[in-house]
Parts: structure tokens; C-alpha cells; sequence
């Protein structure tokens, strides 16, 4: 990492909410095995700076619009960790009033509309919301996060097409991890980089390493910024890894479903460790104060799974409700 010239409450910042996103993420896996969560988990873990380094420039109008493993995105947005982690157990009280689990998270209030776990779902969605806010004149960047699997669906390309016509406020985030499920990118697309795909839209095109925070974040910015003044849409391409399996607490690499020494490769390359080291190297945070962020990083976690346990299932009366 170089000198990112950040001031340091934003450095810390950065580093908090990354450290939220894996504690919450290791909650969950944790917890899954006890069968109180019912619904599926796609975790995060080993992505958090693309959600950090993204969402630190969105305002809480903006929109985000995400995929079955949103979980990051979303708290990275502003969602309430109480209603996240009650959504998580099906109860009332959760962001999504229990309906949505993991996949289907909601909170219109931080600019979340809500999360599809349809593979490039979420791509023209985005777009639609960027239509209406270039028709609105409201000066709203909205954000699709989508993974490398998504690119293979029709909906990715025409909605670039889309955009880059209209010029509209729209940011395309592509994490890719390399794996759609459990097949590799290169068994899927040619050998050219997801972000050199945006020139034959005639928009700009990045490829960042999604591992190291500070990258993401100067890319990030210069896309909100090109968004919100007019000058049209980014694709953004950083290139991260999932530590966990496509869906569950457990890793899977014993049963063979990605090489263990690539696994390995990208452990060492954990995006929290890389920018500790800057943090401690450049004495912009003490280890005191580092204990301090994470104990009241761990508070607020165990305080929202612990409202989640505790809250109420929707009655059974309430069953045709919220359903078009």
C-alpha cells in the first residue's frame, strides 16, 4: 500500500466498517449450525473492502442494489445490524419483516430497495433507478454490485448499453472472485478482463485489486464523482475471493470444489491484515486503539443477534400480507 494522503478518521472509519462486515459474517457461521437460521447464507467473507471502499462515498439517498450475498453491501450502506440479524432468524422485527432471509435483505431508508438472488438481477435495476434519477434531476448515484457470473448474462450487456446511452448515474461493481458457484471464470468467458469490457460501451473501465482497500476507495470515488456530475456510468472490476463456499458456514475446499493452494494464496491476502499493517506501520492507529474499535465492533454484534434470538416470528395470520 502507498501513501493514500486519507485523513486518519477516515482510515479508521474504513477499517471499522470492514471489521464489522467479517465479525458479523463470523457470527453467522458461528451460529448457522445451532438450525435457527433457516435460510440460506451466502457469506462475504474475505470481500469486505470492495463494501467499505464503495459505500463510504454513497450518500444515504443513494441506491445500492445487490445480489444473494449482500450482507456487506449492506451494512456497509448503513442497514440497522438489529433488523439484519432479525431478518436472519425469520422474525418481524427483521429488515425484511422476516420474508427475505439472507438473500432478500431490505431497507429502503439507508437507499437499499432490496437484494435479488437472481444472478444479474440486480444490473438493470440499478439502471432503472439511474433512469429515474437523471429524469428527476435528484443527483442519486445508484450502485449494482454483482459477481463475476453475472457478466455472463444478457442483462449485463445491455444494461451498460443502456446506461452508457442515457448517461445515467449508475456504478457497476463487479466483485469477481473467479467462481460462479463452484465453476471457475476461465471454464465461462474469454481471456479479457471484465473491465476492458466497458470501452466497447464507450464508458470507463477499471480493474483494482478488491484485497486492498485504499485502490477501491480512489476508484470508487472517481466513479461517484463522474456519476453524480453528469458524465455518465463505470464499470468498476475487483478482483477478490470468497473464503467461505458459495452458500453455508463451511469452507469447501476438502471436498475439492476449488484448489486448496490457490485457497491458500488468497488467505495471506486477507484485506483486514493488509490494512492493519498500514494502519500500524504509518502510526495512524495505536493497538489500544484498534482493541477499542473491535470491542465496540463485538458489542453491537452481539447485541443484534441476541435481539435477533429474542425477537418474535410473524403470526400466522399475517401470511397473505406483503404479497403482490
Amino acid at each position: 500500500m502507498r501513501k493514500s494522503g486519507l485523513p486518519a478518521d477516515t482510515l479508521k472509519q474504513l477499517y471499522a466498517m470492514m471489521l464489522t462486515i467479517r465479525r458479523f459474517e463470523e457470527r453467522i457461521a458461528s451460529l448457522y449450525p445451532e438450525q435457527e437460521m433457516k435460510c440460506p447464507v451466502h457469506l462475504c467473507t474475505g470481500q469486505e473492502a470492495i463494501s467499505a471502499g464503495v459505500c463510504i462515498h454513497l450518500k444515504k439517498e443513494d441506491y445500492i442494489f445487490s445480489t444473494h450475498r449482500s450482507h456487506g453491501h449492506c451494512i456497509a450502506k448503513g442497514i440497522d445490524l438489529k433488523s439484519l440479524a432479525a431478518e436472519l432468524y425469520g422474525k418481524f422485527a427483521g429488515c425484511s419483516r422476516g420474508r427475505g432471509g439472507s438473500m432478500h435483505l431490505a431497507d429502503p431508508d439507508h437507499g437499499i430497495p432490496g437484494t435479488s438472488a437472481i444472478v444479474g438481477g440486480c444490473i438493470p435495476l440499478a439502471v432503472g433507478a439511474g433512469l429515474s434519477s437523471a429524469m428527476k434531476g435528484d443527483g442519486r448515484v445508484s450502485a449494482a454490485f454483482f459477481g463475476d457470473g453475472a457478466v455472463d448474462e444478457g442483462a449485463f450487456h445491455e444494461s451498460l448499453n443502456f446506461a452508457s446511452l442515457k448517461k445515467l448515474p449508475v456504478i457497476f461493481v463487479c466483485e469477481n472472485n473467479y467462481y460462479a458457484t463452484n465453476s471457475p471464470q476461465c471454464a465461462r468467458q474469454p481471456d479479457v478482463s471484465i473491465a476492458e469490457r466497458a470501452r466497447g460501451y464507450g464508458i470507463p473501465g477499471k480493474r483494482v485489486d478488491g484485497n486492498d482497500v485504499l485502490p477501491v476507495y480512489a476508484a470508487a470515488k472517481d466513479a461517484v464523482r463522474r456519476a453524480r456530475s453528469g458524465g455518465g456510468p463505470t464499470l468498476l472490476e475487483f478482483e477478490t475471493y470468497r473464503w467461505k463456499a458459495h452458500v453455508g458456514p463451511d469452507s469447501d475446499i476438502e471436498s475439492g470444489c476449488r484448489p486448496a493452494d490457490v485457497h491458500e494464496r488468497w488467505l495471506k491476502k486477507c484485506p483486514l491484515e493488509v490494512f492493519e499493517r498500514y494502519l500500524f506501520d504509518r502510526s495512524i492507529v495505536t493497538k489500544d486503539e484498534m482493541d477499542l474499535i473491535s470491542a465496540r465492533i463485538e458489542r453491537e454484534i452481539e447485541e443484534a443477534f441476541e435481539f435477533g434470538k429474542k425477537s418474535t416470528y410473524p403470526d400466522a395470520s399475517e401470511l397473505t400480507e406483503y404479497v403482490y
